[in-house]
């Protein structure tokens, strides 16, 4: 039986770092199945049981550290100038100031001196690069970097060598130093839950514990100011919650008893009482953290491709090289010496850093941007796939609309709005019907104190009926309202008309007379129509797909502006979407991921809805936590922001390594100037990709 391992693994920097430990790992028997992600720092192992000793020490021996993802998941990077590489790079710059102070003293020992002065570097980029070969992977960074060096030696160019190889040290800590940048990006979510938690005793004292020993069913008190340390559902105390750190939501929400909230959100203004509902690390927060690092673990087919030119391109490079070196001597008499100096430069130009980091630094980064404002993006080849997204089925109910109706109208056939609402309200006091909510949410916004009714009985399909102050109530649907008192024709009138409107009317009779109507209706989202807008604006065409009747569907798509297929079986959703496919478009299907499942399956992207729920979070490609409509457009525009900034970095990449071969070759740039500009390119494309976690606010 397989097991998974998941590994924090330090010191690397870039895509053929993660190369390297991919192309060891894979050649131990055992191993059935390596993921590494440099930009995220992880490794992940599918192998057989007693592989793990193993695959650590080949970890190890290629020059990084590797620690259990559990045991490292919370420590923090050491500073920059904290780290071996660090440490190397001084040790090699003193060496070459020290070869440079001697060479400046005794000059015919120059030489000798640079070239110690060299060796303090080279010899940790050898050994890498010899381990690197035994595992399979000969054609690294550090093999190119190794033969440049001695062959600059060789031809006597030992104070150049030097400089080489400490620029080349400077390069790998800056690139360190951007990936670290890159990869606290994401870890910033998993530092949002405390450490440590107030929970409520039996005896009603509170005691400080650690957050990760909470369990569900625990009572745990947040203070204001005080971020929450657990998923839960608030008990007791009423209080604005700003959720921004989950959901991206910038507005604080009012949270009340029987509210649910999110490790790592922050109570505003009043105390609550929360009762834990998961475990730490099956909070929402937590499992989001996880699914950005397995989906940065997964390649986009852009990086695949880049990946599979990089193992061509490295020993191509190799070959021209070797090429440059000898055929001009060779077949035209060139000298030597010259022709070999630019073919070491040749080497160092083909330094393919800057090229494989060009589009996983950039896919990394717009992962981590989306999930810092609610939009989950489940791996590379979705966030790919979304750019190019010209159609949107969107389902209507609890996703271009509330989910649960609203009050529209009163109408008060006798007394006031106020009187009727009282009355309605008080039957409705104690009832969890979306109607009974939609009422006691109105009365509530205007203000009035509700007083339960007594004697409250339902009446299965008929409505409800109670006493309040010795009046007999009744509230329910108008043929059942009727039955009891009979509604004269300006009533029916008034009824009709709201029904044609797509309302549902239920009828108020106090001591069995008509005193009112109620109108509810499930409403547009507020931010639907923007959100449609903005899907248009960037060229792609939404449409809704509902199962609900065919009047309530056109209304809504008539208000929002959009086409419209109703009364649809789920099966249905999915023909709609393959259909779409089949014309040629690339789809999102958009849904709440419980009945859209086989359209959201059947769609190039499939999209759930949802405030941080289960099935948000498991099921479809992508998931807008927050629910928002706007959110969707939002996704497809940093897929775009991604894949632009993807093209950025490989221009930036190969159009350096262009110019510095042609200047080489005129012999206008040697082998520090190629080091120099192939660091610089890799660090240039990092911070490029770095400017994405910026992007996803706007559509």
């Amino acid at each position: 039986m397989d097991e998974t391992l998941r590994y924090r693994v330090e010191g690397m920097d870039c895509a053929s770092c993660a190369a390297k430990i991919e192309t060891a790992l894979a050649r131990l028997e055992g191993v059935d199945g390596v993921a590494v992600s440099a930009t995220a720092g992880t490794l992940r192992l599918r192998a057989q049981p007693g592989v793990r000793g193993d695959a650590e020490a080949a970890v190890r021996a290629l020059g990084f550290g590797i620690a259990p993802l559990g045991a490292s998941a919370e420590a923090e990077e050491p500073a920059w100038w904290a780290t071996p590489k660090a440490r190397l790079v001084l040790a090699s710059a003193a060496g070459l100031v020290a070869a440079a102070m001697v060479g400046a003293l005794v000059p015919d020992v120059a030489p000798v001196a640079y070239a110690l002065a060299m060796l303090i570097g080279l010899v940790p980029i050898a050994r890498r690069a010899l381990s690197a070969a035994r595992a399979g992977s000969p054609f690294t960074i550090e093999t190119l970097m190794s033969i440049a060096a001695i062959g600059a030696v060789v031809i006597g160019e030992t104070e150049e060598a030097a400089i080489v190889v400490l620029l080349f040290l400077v390069g790998e800590l800056l690139e360190g130093v951007a990936a670290g940048r890159a990869r606290a990006g994401i870890r910033a979510l998993a530092a949002l839950v405390p450490k440590t938690a107030l929970r409520e005793l039996p005896d009603g004292t509170t005691r400080t514990v650690a957050a990760d020993t909470l369990a569900p069913g625990d009572l745990i008190v947040v203070r204001p100011g005080d971020r929450i340390p657990a998923d839960g559902s608030v008990v007791a105390g009423e209080a604005a919650v700003d959720e921004a750190p989950v959901t991206g939501e910038s507005v604080p929400k009012a949270k009340a008893p029987g509210a649910g909230v999110f490790a790592g959100t922050i109570v505003t203004d009043a105390a609550l009482r929360v009762r834990v509902t998961a475990e730490p690390q099956d909070s929402t927060i937590a499992r989001v953290v996880r699914l950005v690092a397995e989906a940065q673990e997964a390649k986009a087919p852009l990086e695949r491709f880049i990946d599979r030119f990089a193992r061509i391109y490295t020993p191509a490079v190799l070959v021209v090289a070797a090429l440059v070196a000898v055929l001009p001597p060779l077949l035209v008499g060139e000298p030597w010496g010259e022709w070999v100096y630019k073919a070491l430069a040749l080497l160092l130009i083909g330094c393919p850093c800057a090229l494989v980091i060009s589009t996983p630094a950039a896919i990394a980064a717009g992962l981590a941007a989306g999930a810092r404002r609610g939009l989950l993006i489940k791996g590379g080849a979705v966030l790919e796939i979304l750019g190019r997204v010209d159609a949107v089925a969107i389902d209507k109910t609890g996703t271009l609309t509330s989910g649960r109706p609203v009050v529209t109208d009163v109408v008060p056939l006798a007394g006031s709005e106020a009187e009727v609402l009282t009355d309605a309200a008080a039957l409705e006091a104690a009832s969890s019907h979306p109607i009974a909510r939609a009422v006691l949410d109105r009365a509530r916004e205007v203000g009035i104190a509700v007083r339960p009714a007594i004697g409250v009985m339902a009446l299965g399909g008929k409505g409800v009926k109670g006493r309040l102050d010795r009046r007999a109530l009744f509230l329910g649907a108008p043929r059942a309202a009727a039955a009891i008192a009979p509604l004269d024709a300006d009533t029916r009138a008034r009824i009709a008309c709201l029904e044609e409107e797509g309302k549902t009317v239920v009828v108020l009779l106090v001591a069995e007379r008509p005193a009112g109507l109620i109108a509810v209706r499930d409403e547009p989202r507020a931010d639907a129509e923007a959100g449609l807008r903005a899907l248009e604006r960037l060229g792609v065409a939404p449409l809704m797909l509902t199962g609900d009747n065919a009047a309530t569907a056109s209304r809504v798509a008539s208000a929002l502006g959009i086409p419209a297929r109703a009364e649809l079986m789920p099966q249905d959703k999915m023909a709609i979407v393959r259909e779409l496919k089949a014309a040629g478009r690339t789809v999102a299907k958009v849904g709440d991921g419980i009945n859209d499942a086989p359209a959201l399956a059947a769609a190039d992207v499939g999209i759930a809805m949802g405030g941080g729920t289960d099935v948000a979070l498991e099921t479809g490609d992508a998931a807008a936590l927050e629910g928002r409509v706007l959110d969707v457009a939002r996704m497809i525009r940093l897929s775009r922001d991604t894949m632009a900034n993807i093209r950025q970095n490989i221009a930036v990449a190969l159009g350096l390594k262009a110019v510095l071969l042609v200047t080489t070759l005129l012999g206008i740039t040697g082998l520090w100037p190629a080091i120099l500009a192939d660091t610089g390119a890799t660090v240039l494309v990092t911070l490029n990709a770095m400017r994405l976690l910026g992007a996803g606010k706007t559509a």
